[in-house]
């Protein structure tokens, strides 16, 4: 994909190609940047609404901060072990072989990557309206039209520049710590100061249902997710065996103390009834703490879910680059711009189905649905990492892992993925049968070769 204008060169001689442009600060800016987006802004409501009580909700919160490290540390191996960008695709693929991991991306591009940007969008038109409106209700098409333009402003910013964008994504990594350092310090003021009155009883659990503690266990692994997202573009990391580990132990150490003093802060100023009443709760923090300057927390909050569709978009663009790469999708998705020197087709490719699914999906049935796809392939993946000690034991670690880290953390994505189905049985249902449709889609597609000659043609690449 050439793109250029009329009269421009391009030297014959110059290798096209993704370039090592990924630094250990860059890392730490996508890992970042991309866990700290729309999560803890939106979900603090769906973990307390499932665990009924303040206590359990912190427990949650912790327990899924821990569940999120012991995964990033197993991802860590993974990236240094196996220094082909892709992240679960590639895992998959080079554990359990071709049919797995088609239906891996099958899966990601109908239904997983579309459903998690439009829920990010969605978040950033809610906050980047919640300014114009207050205190009225923001009118929910307005909501959409906004989160269309965050999405396709995105979207053009990762096509025309690698550079670019990475240096968005750090100075919105910085902008997303200073929305949080704005309601911790607030938050930690008044709690030192006696404001503890929320805390009684915080872990009153009269009210909890046992069936319901898996979607609260969604909505926060939900918050802490994208800790696997540099691992979608190692082969663009500059010296992956020391910046993969590096990036990821730093960015989850810093993540998992923002997001418990975060939570702390809220139940410090807001009682559980105000959180779930809240339309936008940080917003409602703001204006209960702040008075007239909480107009600005909402800006600092859609800068954030702007920063994470941005990084999230750069890397799931390299999985589908290296997809097509491997013959699981169209060849034109590997094809790089000559002169930016980014993979257009691959960037583009989510587009129309993550804007069908912003404008017909609800917020949290987008959460429970995409959850449930998400964690059953990121927990075969790290039992793919498993898998890899016993059949490629010789295969070099630069950085090596207690086999009981990868063995809890799948133990605990999969006992999660199954009690979903008795929790919420329609949307894991529909997310399982989706993804059961990846297997007649890979005979179709990969296998079958008395394909008519118009497939053919828009399916150049044949595994």
């Amino acid at each position: 994909v050439s793109g250029e204008a009329p009269g421009a060169e391009v030297d014959p001689g110059r290798k096209v190609g993704l370039g090592k442009k990924v630094t250990l600060l860059r890392g730490i800016s996508i890992i970042m940047g991309t866990i700290i987006g729309a999560g803890i802004f939106v979900s603090p409501k769906g973990i307390l609404k499932n665990t009924g009580s303040v206590g359990m909700s912190l427990v949650v919160w912790i327990a899924c901060g821990i569940l999120s490290l012991f995964g990033a540390l197993s991802y860590a191996e993974l990236g240094t072990c196996i220094t082909k960008s892709g992240g679960h695709y590639t895992y998959i693929l080079e554990a359990f072989g071709p049919h797995l991991a088609f239906i891996r991306i099958w899966s990601d591009l109908i239904a997983i990557r579309p459903a998690g940007m439009a829920v990010i969008a969605l978040a950033f038109g809610q906050y980047i309206l919640e300014p114009l409106f207050m205190p009225c209700p923001i009118p929910p098409l307005a909501v959409k039209l906004a989160a269309a333009i965050g999405l396709t402003a995105v979207m053009y910013l990762n096509s025309i520049s690698v550079t670019w964008s990475a240096r968005l994504q750090i100075f919105l990594t910085i902008a997303k710590l200073i929305a949080i350092s704005t309601i911790i310090l607030p938050g930690m003021y008044l709690l030192f100061k006696g404001e503890t009155k929320n805390f009684e009883n915080a872990f009153d659990l009269s009210t909890i249902n046992l069936a319901d503690l898996p979607l609260a266990f969604y909505s926060g692994m939900y918050a802490y997710a994208g800790w696997f997202y540099l691992n979608f573009v190692t082969e663009e990391v500059d010296r992956p065996e020391r910046n993969v580990p590096l990036a990821i132990c730093i960015s989850m150490a810093i993540v998992s103390l923002c997001y418990v003093l975060i939570n702390v802060a809220y139940y410090t100023v807001m009682s559980a009834e105000e959180l779930l009443a809240a339309p936008a709760v940080a917003v409602e923090f703001a204006s209960k703490v702040m008075g007239n300057f909480s107009m600005v927390v909402p800006l600092f909050v859609a800068m954030s879910c702007f920063g994470s569709m941005n990084g999230c978009i750069f890397a799931i663009s390299r999985m589908f680059f290296v997809a097509s790469r491997e013959g699981h999708l169209p060849e034109v998705l590997s094809m790089v711009h000559v002169r930016r020197n980014t993979p257009v087709p691959a960037v583009l490719t989510m587009y129309p189905m993550t804007m069908l699914q912003l404008f017909v999906g609800d917020i949290y049935s987008l959460l429970n649905f995409m959850s449930f796809l998400r964690w059953l392939f990121i927990g075969l993946a790290v039992l793919g990492l498993i898998y890899l000690r016993y059949t490629r034991p010789d295969l070099h670690r630069p950085f090596k892992v207690p086999l009981i880290i990868p063995i809890v953390f799948c133990l605990t994505s999969f006992f999660m993925v199954f009690l979903s189905l008795y929790s919420d049985p329609v949307n894991t249902g529909i997310g399982f049968a989706i993804s059961l449709t990846g297997i007649p889609a890979y005979y179709i597609f990969i296998v079958f070769d008395r394909r008519p000659k118009w497939l053919q043609k828009c399916l150049v690449a044949k595994y």
